[in-house]
């Protein structure tokens, strides 16, 4: 016999439209708790299907069948099982379809599937080679033309970026300079969202693990690549003249006005996490000196309180004395 929760799980599929809704909506609230979502996954295999296929109805069930797997995506287990039914081309297709009403939510379930190798290699459509890569140049289109106006659905995609620029695979195509993603992506660093920022400095950082073999492709856009590094470690202080003159017009101009300051430690953390990793290479650090990076450094430094923040400083500072020899010391080392 049929447990009650198969019974509930069969009328996702009732041709009724008030049936489907009130079950759907019932499934959504079992995945709210711990021991909902447990239950659930011990029947993945008959719930996510039927949920992935009302994801493409009207609002009122695709909504909470989107909420649901959103729900459900938290578990790795049922995430990979989401990513072998093919639930990444799933949703990037509802995503562009015209009218979708689920955006956010769609954007939100990507996320969760790309925190995982399966389901960011489906993304980066690794194995199609004349499509490989149109899923990520659409969500980067879709990042940088959405507004500034409050809550945007594509604010999540900023996650979405950091977790495939954690495999290699996404790194390359997010440096390609043919496609020219990154350059994009850096200029949303502006925008008031911290989530947008947080996605913007995590992708930029990671993509900076290739600047052994890509240097070349990071400095190629040094002009957004360094305000978008450097401004948030600058620290309060207007610069003097004599500073700003031996910095590029971008970054001069910036530093000597007074400007919001960059307060989240975590942002600061992987902006002087990609100018480390930028420095390591004998042409990354002639670059920096050459935007007066360790002067900007210096000042950041002394306004610094953070201990982890100060840390991520001191690296950069004991690699310039060592690895440099050029130029006096900027700040102390620690290590």
């Amino acid at each position: 016999m049929a447990t009650e929760l198969e019974e509930l799980i069969d009328f996702l599929s009732a041709p009724s439209p008030p049936v489907k809704k009130a079950a759907v909506d019932i499934v959504r609230g079992l995945t709210g708790s711990e021991d909902g979502l447990h239950s659930l996954s011990n029947y993945a295999n008959i719930v996510l299907p039927p949920l992935s296929r009302l994801l493409s109805e009207d609002k009122e069930v695709s909504e909470p069948a989107a909420e649901a797997l959103v729900n459900l995506s938290q578990n790795a287990e049922l995430a990979t099982k989401m990513v072998e039914m093919g639930l990444v081309k799933t949703a990037m297709d509802l995503l562009y379809k015209p009218g979708s009403s689920i955006t956010r939510l769609l954007v939100m379930l990507l996320v969760n599937l790309t925190q995982l190798d399966d389901g960011i290699s489906s993304l980066l459509q690794i194995g199609d080679e004349k499509m490989q890569g149109l899923y990520v140049m659409k969500l980067v289109r879709s990042f940088c033309r959405s507004s500034e106006a409050g809550d945007d659905p594509f604010d999540h995609v900023g996650s979405i970026l950091v977790n495939i620029s954690k495999k290699e695979a996404g790194r390359k195509m997010l440096l390609d300079p043919k496609r020219g993603l990154l350059k994009q992506i850096i200029r949303q660093f502006d925008s008031s969202s911290s989530l947008r920022k947080k996605g913007v400095s995590g992708t930029i950082r990671n993509c900076c693990f290739e600047a052994e073999n890509q240097l070349q492709n990071l400095l190629l856009i040094s002009e957004f690549l360094w305000p978008a590094l450097l401004l948030p470690v600058a620290g309060n202080k207007i610069y003097s003249e004599q500073d700003t003159s031996k910095m590029p017009l971008e970054l001069g101009s910036a530093l000597s006005i007074e400007r919001e300051p960059v307060k989240d430690p975590e942002i600061c953390v992987q902006a002087l996490e990609a100018i480390y990793l930028i420095t390591l290479q004998e042409a990354g650090r002639r670059a920096f000196w050459s935007v007066n990076g360790p002067r900007i450094l210096q000042v950041g430094y002394e306004d610094e309180e953070d201990p982890k923040v100060m840390e991520a400083y001191e690296q950069i500072g004991s690699l310039l004395v060592h690895g440099s020899g050029t130029e006096e010391p900027t700040t102390t080392s620690s290590k």
